[in-house]
């Protein structure tokens, strides 16, 4: 029995940042932003927090199947941009949907969260633990920026999606292999240095800017590289699959020269690799359900279509996923 996603959605919110915005506030240009991340714009919200973005997702979903609340068996969200420490915002969200008969959690895996969240749900429906597990993904980034810090800042932005996993009737369709991957040494190069219980909030580490995202954007490029274009591939390779046999590459938008290193080791032509970089920048684990549901939503992808699912983000953390497409457009 094999998990498939019986319906898909996304939200970003209203507020729309382009790069010319930040040309007035850093020492940079919408050409340099551009020419080394392909981002334009990103979607900001400065207030509220992470389920009030993923909530209009999960209300989406629910209205494609024709279901209530009620009918989801577990919540799993896939963030490190939650509404608070604890509780969950899966349990924050379970509240505002009105999913009185879940359970579920929150997963921080940065920007492989969604993958590692999509697996852990499919695994729920395998075992015939849950028959509907609702998986979201995003981040509101904009809560953890230093907006004074040139490098980082302008690279991310909110937003987030979710998708709704069922047991499938044909074991040929649904999420058919997964590798995913981890190596801590990555710590170094990408994480938040202060917020948590190593390093717990002070005067002293708020005067000194310590709750933002610090990287070292040069390692971390490096490394995704590398590891998003290798996962990739294998992935094909041990599934017995070509480019030509592969609809879509659906990476992780972090960064335009990233995914092209990507497609190029798969093989796969530009037309075949979808891209919103530009339009939302780095949502961290909202990109990839923020781009089925645009695939989708655009009738772009096909039943029986083969999806490769794949991302690199802190921890470092990395993978991809094979998904065979389910849903009759």
């Amino acid at each position: 029995m094999k998990a498939v996603i019986s319906a898909v959605a996304h939200h970003v919110p209203e507020g729309v940042y382009d790069n010319v915005w930040f040309e007035s506030k850093l020492d940079t240009t919408d050409e340099w932003i551009t020419s080394r991340t392909g981002i334009k714009e990103r979607h900001f919200a400065f207030e509220g927090g992470l389920t009030d973005i993923l909530l209009p997702s999960a209300q989406k979903v629910l209205k494609q199947r024709g279901l209530k609340p009620e009918d989801i068996d577990i919540i799993i969200v896939a963030t490190i941009t939650g509404d608070r420490v604890f509780p969950s915002s899966a349990a924050i969200l379970q509240r505002k949907l009105g999913a009185i008969n879940a359970w579920g959690f929150d997963l921080a895996g940065a920007c492989s969260g969604f993958l590692y969240a999509l697996v852990t749900g499919a695994k729920f429906i395998e075992s015939g633990a849950g028959k509907r597990v609702l998986v979201l993904g995003g981040d509101k980034m904009s809560s953890i920026l230093n907006f004074e810090d040139r490098t980082t800042c302008v690279l991310f932005g909110d937003g987030g999606g979710a998708v709704l996993l069922e047991a499938g009737e044909d074991d040929s369709y649904g999420i058919l292999d997964h590798i995913l991957r981890m190596d801590g040494k990555g710590e170094a190069y990408l994480h938040q240095p202060a917020g948590g219980s190593l390093k717990p909030p002070t005067v002293e580490s708020v005067l000194n800017r310590e709750h933002y995202v610090y990287q070292e954007g040069q390692f971390v490029f490096k490394s995704a590289v590398k590891g998003m274009a290798d996962v990739s591939f294998e992935i094909m390779e041990r599934n017995n699959l070509k480019a030509d046999d592969i609809a879509w590459l659906v990476p992780h938008q972090a960064n335009l020269r990233i995914i092209d290193a990507t497609a190029a080791r798969m093989g796969l032509p530009h037309d075949k690799v979808m891209i919103n970089i530009d339009r939302y920048g780095n949502t961290t684990a909202g990109t990839i359900p923020i781009c089925i549901s645009e695939l989708h939503e655009m009738k772009k992808v096909k039943k029986g279509d083969y999806l490769v699912l794949s991302s690199f983000g802190a921890g470092y953390t990395w993978g991809s996923v094979l998904i065979r497409w389910s849903i009759d457009t």
